[in-house]
């Protein structure tokens, strides 16, 4: 046990080392200054209204299919699990460069004539991180519907309540703390996304510049004072949702009514 201690204080000192020295050389050199900056408020609002719509998207379509992988069994269930994770385990850049081949030289031109381009406009930020973040979110709320007791589920079916009421009545509630984290955990993955939304959606100023974005402008630019702003406030974001998250309960509490 004792090495194991050593194990955790070690990790814990390298951990908080990285970002307080993060934080501290910020306020040393505190360049305010970037939050009356237009294209800081644009970055701030633009990842905002993406990283909102591409949450819902995938926590809407997570719902469903963790509900059918937790509660269903069916042939090839291990196969399409491992496929629908796979945006998980692979490189940012390589979900990236895929959704472009996607959305560029297989579906180009159809969306196109439809009057929807994708590559290259806000729209592809909204798929990036939904692409991204949706794995997440189908791990979360799939841990949070097997925390569920499911003998709730089978006496509310011995009462006569359809598969559609039991899923609303039963056993969304009680995997209701779960599915809050769940969310929550799937918005900080977009807010933080970068590679894949860099690649499909480019990173143009003032037109497709998220908060990472402007991280990745700023450092290129030389102007390491505001990257460092723009990183404490992301730091501190991803710090309160994480918080909160332990603070609920997480997955953890799911099943307590």
């Amino acid at each position: 046990m004792i090495v194991f201690s050593g194990i955790l204080i070690i990790t814990l000192i390298f951990v908080f080392g990285a970002f307080a020295g993060l934080a501290a050389y910020a306020l040393k050199s505190p360049s305010l200054r970037v939050l009356s900056d237009p294209e800081f408020i644009f970055a701030v609002l633009f990842t905002l209204k993406t990283t909102m719509l591409a949450t819902v998207c995938a926590s809407f379509v997570a719902l469903a299919i963790a509900y059918i992988l937790s509660y269903h069994s069916f042939l090839g269930k291990k196969v399409v699990g491992t496929l629908l994770g796979l945006p998980m385990m692979v490189p940012p850049l390589v979900n990236g460069i895929a959704l472009l081949i996607l959305f560029g030289p297989v579906l180009g031109k159809f969306l196109t004539r439809l009057g929807f381009p994708v590559v290259f406009t806000p729209a592809a930020a909204v798929f990036a991180m939904w692409f991204v973040a949706q794995p997440f979110a189908i791990q979360m709320f799939r841990e949070a519907f097997a925390s569920a007791d499911r003998r709730y589920t089978s006496l509310a079916r011995t009462l006569g309540l359809t598969p559609l009421e039991c899923f609303f009545r039963v056993e969304l509630p009680l995997a209701r703390r779960g599915i809050v984290a769940g969310i929550a955990m799937t918005w900080a993955r977009t807010a933080g996304e970068f590679g894949a939304t860099a690649m499909v959606a480019g990173i143009t100023r003032l037109k497709t510049e998220t908060l990472s974005a402007a991280i990745f402008l700023t450092m290129s630019n030389g102007d390491i004072e505001t990257a460092l702003v723009i990183s404490v406030i992301l730091l501190c974001i991803a710090s309160a949702v994480y918080v909160a998250i332990n603070v609920s309960g997480g997955t953890h509490g799911s099943a307590s009514t």
